[in-house]
């Protein structure tokens, strides 16, 4: 899937501006970003339900708008909400989804593996919202799909429901699958994406690996324990200006900036030199939750 320049527009309000995005078979795309930022809108344009006002669209090398047969067959959608009769049983609503793939996964099958065995027979509003989730889950691939558009997947899910749905995408992507999904737990980004894109007000603020945003940061910090009170004069002067060092409380010390093995080394020097032993040393990276909130300066709401 190539997006280049996407622009969407209600009325003069600009939802899209300018958007760029690359995913291929076999990798996980992770499109993150406050309410509002356009992630929702970007989603909907590649899946055929809204048309772009500008820039070049292609999914599965097809230009998605007007949703043209060929193309819905390859693709599967997970919309927030479930997208389900509120009052058709799981087990059955799956089935009719599968009934229109040519070769659909079956459905007893990924009804176990989704764990729907004891609400199988159960209308889709008498569901939870981690069932719904499940079950719109299984929707979007009993198709076998080439592509999986999902939105939200793990929202309303118990920890178990979520490392389930988690190990299914892991398995797509084994199997050539390529998924682009929206998410605000940040930690489903890091767990999920070999790509994570950032989006504020419709524009690309960040993209890259999870391991690249994270680490491409000098907010870092590294604490240790050692004999209280040693003179910190030294240490400041042994380290680029740029670093701060402090003791926290008595014998707890601080130092902030980008660690790297030298720096560990001037510190480690520095505590032998006053006779003393850095112990129970600890480096805390920037997590990708901070370089969203760095980024787009507001904070996490599903």
């Amino acid at each position: 899937m190539h997006v280049r320049g996407l622009v969407k527009r209600y009325g003069r309000t600009t939802a899209v501006d300018g958007l760029d995005l690359a995913l291929s078979a076999g990798s996980v795309l992770a499109l993150l970003g406050p309410n509002g930022a356009g992630k929702t809108t970007t989603v909907e344009v590649c899946e055929g339900f809204l048309t772009a006002d500008a820039g070049e669209v292609r999914v599965l090398g097809v230009d998605p708008a007007g949703a043209p047969d060929a193309l819905r067959a390859r693709i599967g959608v997970m919309p927030q909400g479930g997208g389900a009769y509120p009052g058709v049983h799981a087990a059955e609503m799956l089935r009719v989804v599968a009934a229109c793939s040519a070769h659909p996964l079956d459905v007893g099958w990924l009804i176990g593996v989704l764990g729907l065995e004891s609400c199988a027979r159960t209308p889709f509003k008498r569901l939870s919202g981690g069932q719904q989730q499940r079950l719109a889950l299984a929707c979007a691939i009993v198709g076998r799909p080439e592509l999986v558009f999902l939105d939200e997947p793990t929202a309303g899910m118990d920890p178990q429901g979520r490392r389930l749905v988690w190990d299914l995408i892991d398995a797509m992507r084994r199997d050539g699958v390529a998924v682009l999904l929206t998410t605000h737990l940040m930690e489903e980004a890091e767990a999920l994406a070999d790509e994570v894109v950032i989006v504020d007000h419709g524009k690309v603020v960040a993209q890259g690996s999870p391991a690249a945003l994270t680490a491409c940061s000098t907010h870092q910090e590294l604490r240790f324990r050692a004999k209280p009170g040693m003179d910190l004069a030294g240490l400041t002067a042994a380290l680029p200006a740029e670093y701060r060092a402090a003791e926290t409380k008595a014998g707890r010390y601080l130092v902030q900036g980008r660690i790297d093995p030298g720096i560990l080394s001037t510190i480690t020097a520095w505590c032998a030199g006053q006779g003393a032993l850095a112990d129970d040393v600890q480096v805390a990276r920037r997590s990708l939750e901070d370089v969203f909130l760095e980024l787009t300066g507001r904070e996490l709401r599903p």
